[in-house]
């Protein structure tokens, strides 16, 4: 094995990703596998067909240790798992019991109600997609969808149809800003490496973005039309339960305000620290009102002060954790429950997302391992021997590496890094914000069991595997292809070069 993998060095890799990705589909659809036992084997799979003759591990010292190849292969994928955990196991966990509470207290039903009386039933949907784009700028995609995924629940109960065009509405909104606005890592990344400024990525991304978002509804009402996603209880929430609290009379319902603000509260207090973080940054660069927001606590000293109590409280956990403590408040109130009671409600959602941060995590430990494989590295130097339109190559350079190793952010930033230079021949024709979306774009294509994100909607929305390929993979490979059609659109018609 080591010596066909050291004479065909530059094509092994893509063998390695073919190999382990035909291993997944046939252990899950084929043998029934489970999708954490695939997902790990799959890793384990691939660092070994990878040939290497050791790998350098990490310890938990922060020392590098070079460890002989067969150890050393299951001492990645331990690696890669445990990383993917430590970013979403206290979310995940989190938001479970607050979309438990929020359906139990009823409140995720009162404010379904409230959104259909202000925006209709035949708005619904588009009510969730705007809410979700302008929500989501500043919030991660997972934790995003765990929170809005109770509105999606109750708004099907009290409809009785249209459940995947609800959640594909939040889907889109939530995937566009991910890929398209500062401060995602994705993002954030591309703007450095292209040297564009902060501000223009903002405008030019929420643009483009609610363009592409548009167009993405409508595929996702072509999708509710063909792909019927039946609601299937979830979360520790049974359907008699749903049926039970959408039946109420409203007066037996939480208020509207202490319904979303467990909701609303954690959004707020994340993007708390974006504000602080630009403003920072601003100052920094000699922005007229960053410096100003700086004097305005007094200097510099001051406004650091104030930054490390709005940087802890609005540390996604932290404020998930606030956020879980209010609804945990409102369903004892509204349903008189006590301690005892409610920590027996908690027992299914926390085992529900229990196996959603295994599979998550398994999912993110299969993307280490084709990027130590060295997967992404190989699609960046096939990317450089072809001369493309570079929007376009830009578009497919972060697709091919989306597609190949799960993660969005990794494929923005191996995109960007090749890009960037090709920047300074001045052969673009049109300004780099166009390539920043470009890439973007080509981030979000074919989301599939490799992505982490394909993970999170399949377990919290009840779908099966099968219904979440045919709807979550096809929108966002969807929006991936539309998103880019406007971009090079928006290229030629209005470059401002």
């Amino acid at each position: 094995m080591f010596l066909l993998a050291a004479t065909t060095a530059s094509y092994w890799p893509f063998v390695v990703l073919a190999v382990s990705v035909a291993f997944i589909i046939v252990a899950i659809s084929v043998l029934r596998m489970h999708a954490f036992l695939a997902l790990v084997l799959a890793a384990l799979l691939a660092c070994l067909l990878a040939g290497n003759q050791s790998w350098d591990v990490v310890q938990k010292d922060g020392k590098v240790k070079a460890m002989p190849a067969l150890v050393g292969a299951v001492e990645m994928v331990s690696k890669g798992l445990g990383d993917s955990a430590r970013d979403i196991a206290i979310s995940i966990a989190l938001a479970a019991i607050i979309g438990m509470c929020l359906m139990e207290s009823g409140g995720a039903d009162k404010v379904v109600r409230r959104f259909l009386a202000f925006f209709g039933e035949k708005r619904a949907g588009w009510a969730l997609l705007w809410s979700t784009f302008i929500l989501s700028a500043p919030i991660f995609f997972d934790t995003m969808f765990m929170l809005m995924v109770p509105l999606a629940m109750a708004l099907r109960m009290r409809t009785g149809k249209d459940y995947t065009l609800y959640l594909m509405a939040i889907c889109c909104g939530g995937t566009v800003t991910h890929s398209m606005t500062v401060p995602h890592p994705g993002p954030v990344a591309v703007v450095d490496s292209l040297h564009l400024n902060v501000g223009e990525s903002l405008v030019g991304g929420m643009v483009i973005g609610a363009i592409t978002c548009f167009f993405g509804f409508l595929f996702s009402k072509w999708l509710n039309a063909r792909t019927e996603v039946p609601l299937r209880a979830s979360g520790g929430v049974s359907l008699d339960d749903l049926k039970g609290i959408s039946g109420k009379a409203e007066s037996e319902l939480p208020s509207f305000f202490w319904s979303i603000t467990p909701v609303l509260l954690p959004i707020i207090l994340i993007s708390l620290t974006t504000v602080f973080e630009l403003a920072n940054s601003g100052a920094k660069s000699g922005a007229a009102w960053g410096v100003a927001t700086v004097n305005a606590f007094g200097g510099q000293q001051g406004f650091d002060a104030v930054r490390g109590w709005v940087d802890f409280i609005g540390h996604k956990n932290i404020a998930l954790i606030i956020g879980a403590l209010i609804s945990v408040g409102v369903l004892a109130k509204q349903r008189g429950f006590g301690l005892k009671k409610i920590e027996s409600l908690m027992g299914p959602p926390l085992e529900t997302a229990c196996m959603i941060i295994l599979i998550t995590s398994a999912g993110g430990a299969f993307g280490y391992a084709l990027r130590s494989a060295g997967v992404g590295t190989a699609v960046a130097d096939l990317a450089k021997t072809y001369s493309l339109n570079l929007i376009l190559l830009g578009w497919v350079v972060a697709a091919v590496v989306r597609v190949a190793q799960g993660s969005a952010t990794v494929a923005m930033l191996t995109a960007a890094s090749i890009m960037a230079p090709m920047l300074a021949d001045g052969k673009l024709g049109c300004h780099p914000i166009y390539l920043f979306t470009a890439i973007g774009f080509g981030a979000m294509f074919c989301s599939w069991m490799n992505d982490s994100g394909f993970w999170v909607v399949n377990r919290l929305s009840g779908m099966t595997e099968k219904e979440t390929l045919r709807t979550w993979s096809l929108l966002v490979t969807a929006d991936a292809v539309i998103g880019l059609l406007v971009t090079l659109v928006l290229s030629k018609v209005l470059p401002m070069v």
